[in-house]
Protein backbone atom coordinates (compact mmCIF):
# COMPACT_ATOMS: atom_id res chain seq x y z
CA UNK A 1 0.00 0.00 0.00
CA UNK A 2 1.23 3.63 -0.57
CA UNK A 3 0.65 5.95 1.83
CA UNK A 4 -0.13 9.37 0.77
CA UNK A 5 0.18 12.31 2.94
CA UNK A 6 -2.97 14.70 3.78
CA UNK A 7 -2.64 17.27 1.44
CA UNK A 8 -2.19 14.73 -1.33
CA UNK A 9 -5.05 12.78 -0.21
CA UNK A 10 -7.39 15.79 -0.32
CA UNK A 11 -6.16 16.71 -4.36
CA UNK A 12 -5.65 13.64 -5.72
CA UNK A 13 -8.26 12.28 -8.33
CA UNK A 14 -10.46 10.25 -6.33
CA UNK A 15 -10.18 7.76 -9.07
CA UNK A 16 -6.57 7.63 -7.31
CA UNK A 17 -7.70 7.27 -3.94
CA UNK A 18 -10.80 4.79 -4.54
CA UNK A 19 -8.87 1.60 -4.75
CA UNK A 20 -6.46 2.79 -1.47
CA UNK A 21 -10.10 3.85 0.37
CA UNK A 22 -11.43 0.23 -1.10
CA UNK A 23 -8.37 -1.73 0.73
CA UNK A 24 -9.24 -0.28 3.57
CA UNK A 25 -12.90 -0.81 3.60
CA UNK A 26 -14.70 -2.74 0.76
CA UNK A 27 -17.68 -0.43 0.74
CA UNK A 28 -18.71 1.56 -2.29
CA UNK A 29 -21.12 3.89 -0.35
CA UNK A 30 -18.41 4.32 2.09
CA UNK A 31 -15.07 5.17 -0.50
CA UNK A 32 -17.56 7.63 -2.16
CA UNK A 33 -18.93 9.58 0.90
CA UNK A 34 -15.37 9.50 2.55
CA UNK A 35 -14.31 10.95 -1.19
CA UNK A 36 -16.84 13.41 -1.22
CA UNK A 37 -16.45 15.13 2.37
CA UNK A 38 -12.79 16.32 1.56
CA UNK A 39 -10.95 18.39 1.75
CA UNK A 40 -10.40 17.23 5.55
CA UNK A 41 -9.03 19.47 7.85
CA UNK A 42 -6.56 17.57 9.75
CA UNK A 43 -5.85 13.73 9.90
CA UNK A 44 -7.66 13.09 13.05
CA UNK A 45 -10.68 14.73 11.43
CA UNK A 46 -10.25 12.56 8.35
CA UNK A 47 -9.91 9.69 10.51
CA UNK A 48 -12.55 10.57 12.94
CA UNK A 49 -14.79 10.95 10.01
CA UNK A 50 -14.54 8.05 7.95
CA UNK A 51 -14.28 5.88 11.11
CA UNK A 52 -17.98 6.77 11.91
CA UNK A 53 -19.29 6.23 8.73
CA UNK A 54 -17.54 3.25 8.72
CA UNK A 55 -19.04 2.39 11.84
CA UNK A 56 -22.70 2.64 10.82
CA UNK A 57 -22.91 0.35 7.95
CA UNK A 58 -26.10 -1.56 6.59
CA UNK A 59 -26.61 -5.16 6.92
CA UNK A 60 -25.70 -5.86 3.29
CA UNK A 61 -22.67 -3.52 3.60
CA UNK A 62 -21.10 -5.31 6.50
CA UNK A 63 -21.72 -8.54 4.72
CA UNK A 64 -19.94 -7.55 1.47
CA UNK A 65 -17.65 -5.89 3.54
CA UNK A 66 -16.53 -9.04 5.31
CA UNK A 67 -16.04 -10.87 2.00
CA UNK A 68 -12.50 -9.26 1.83
CA UNK A 69 -11.51 -10.46 5.25
CA UNK A 70 -9.52 -13.92 5.50
CA UNK A 71 -11.17 -15.94 8.43
CA UNK A 72 -9.11 -15.76 11.58
CA UNK A 73 -5.80 -18.06 11.51
CA UNK A 74 -6.11 -18.12 7.63
CA UNK A 75 -3.69 -16.48 5.43
CA UNK A 76 -4.63 -14.97 2.15
CA UNK A 77 -1.68 -14.54 -0.31
CA UNK A 78 -1.93 -10.96 -1.80
CA UNK A 79 -4.13 -9.46 1.21
CA UNK A 80 -2.12 -5.63 2.07
CA UNK A 81 -3.41 -6.26 5.87
CA UNK A 82 -4.25 -9.15 7.54
CA UNK A 83 -1.23 -10.81 7.72
CA UNK A 84 0.40 -8.22 9.93
CA UNK A 85 -3.14 -8.00 11.64
CA UNK A 86 -3.34 -11.48 11.98
CA UNK A 87 0.47 -11.89 13.70
CA UNK A 88 -0.33 -13.07 17.03
CA UNK A 89 -1.72 -16.01 15.52
CA UNK A 90 0.32 -19.08 15.87
CA UNK A 91 -0.03 -22.14 13.67
CA UNK A 92 -0.64 -24.32 17.11
CA UNK A 93 -4.09 -22.84 17.63
CA UNK A 94 -4.34 -23.60 14.19
CA UNK A 95 -6.86 -26.85 14.22
CA UNK A 96 -9.44 -25.35 17.23
CA UNK A 97 -9.74 -21.75 15.37
CA UNK A 98 -10.54 -23.95 12.29
CA UNK A 99 -13.03 -26.03 14.68
CA UNK A 100 -14.25 -22.46 16.35
CA UNK A 101 -14.76 -20.87 12.57
CA UNK A 102 -16.97 -23.76 11.30
CA UNK A 103 -19.22 -23.30 14.73
CA UNK A 104 -19.13 -19.44 14.57
CA UNK A 105 -19.85 -19.61 10.57
CA UNK A 106 -22.57 -22.02 11.21
CA UNK A 107 -24.36 -20.13 14.07
CA UNK A 108 -24.59 -16.22 12.13
CA UNK A 109 -23.76 -17.58 8.79
CA UNK A 110 -20.33 -15.25 7.87
CA UNK A 111 -17.08 -15.37 8.74
CA UNK A 112 -15.93 -14.53 12.35
CA UNK A 113 -14.15 -10.73 12.20
CA UNK A 114 -12.37 -9.22 14.84
CA UNK A 115 -10.02 -5.97 14.95
CA UNK A 116 -7.26 -9.24 15.61
CA UNK A 117 -4.23 -6.44 15.60
CA UNK A 118 -1.77 -6.79 18.57
CA UNK A 119 -3.71 -9.61 20.44
CA UNK A 120 -2.47 -13.21 20.75
CA UNK A 121 -4.20 -16.63 18.65
CA UNK A 122 -5.90 -17.67 22.27
CA UNK A 123 -7.12 -14.59 22.80
CA UNK A 124 -9.12 -14.07 19.39
CA UNK A 125 -10.43 -17.36 20.50
CA UNK A 126 -11.78 -16.50 23.89
CA UNK A 127 -13.74 -13.83 22.01
CA UNK A 128 -14.74 -15.76 19.09
CA UNK A 129 -16.14 -17.94 21.97
CA UNK A 130 -17.57 -15.73 23.95
CA UNK A 131 -20.10 -13.93 21.18
CA UNK A 132 -21.33 -16.95 20.40
CA UNK A 133 -23.85 -16.70 22.87
CA UNK A 134 -24.68 -13.20 20.88
CA UNK A 135 -27.99 -13.34 18.93
CA UNK A 136 -27.41 -12.65 15.29
CA UNK A 137 -28.34 -8.90 15.14
CA UNK A 138 -26.54 -8.22 18.18
CA UNK A 139 -23.28 -10.20 16.54
CA UNK A 140 -23.71 -8.15 13.15
CA UNK A 141 -23.45 -5.07 15.28
CA UNK A 142 -20.46 -6.13 16.88
CA UNK A 143 -19.16 -7.26 13.51
CA UNK A 144 -19.79 -3.62 12.54
CA UNK A 145 -17.50 -1.97 15.25
CA UNK A 146 -14.81 -4.44 14.31
CA UNK A 147 -15.02 -3.69 11.00
CA UNK A 148 -14.74 0.26 12.08
CA UNK A 149 -11.91 -0.35 14.37
CA UNK A 150 -9.94 -2.35 11.86
CA UNK A 151 -10.69 0.50 9.40
CA UNK A 152 -9.11 3.01 11.50
CA UNK A 153 -6.24 0.97 11.85
CA UNK A 154 -5.76 0.54 8.29
CA UNK A 155 -6.47 4.02 7.38
CA UNK A 156 -3.80 5.59 10.13
CA UNK A 157 -1.60 3.59 7.83
CA UNK A 158 -2.66 5.00 4.43
CA UNK A 159 -3.07 8.62 5.30
CA UNK A 160 -0.16 10.42 6.88
CA UNK A 161 0.59 13.60 8.03
CA UNK A 162 3.72 14.82 5.97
Amino acid sequence: MHAVNLNRFNSAPADDLRPLLADCLSVPRWVDTVLTERPYASREAFIESAGALAADLTADEIHAAMAGHPRIGERRTGDRFSSAEQSGVDASLADRLRTANERYEQRFGHIYLVFASGRSGEELLAILQSRLDNDPSAELRVVNAELAKITILRLRKLVTDE
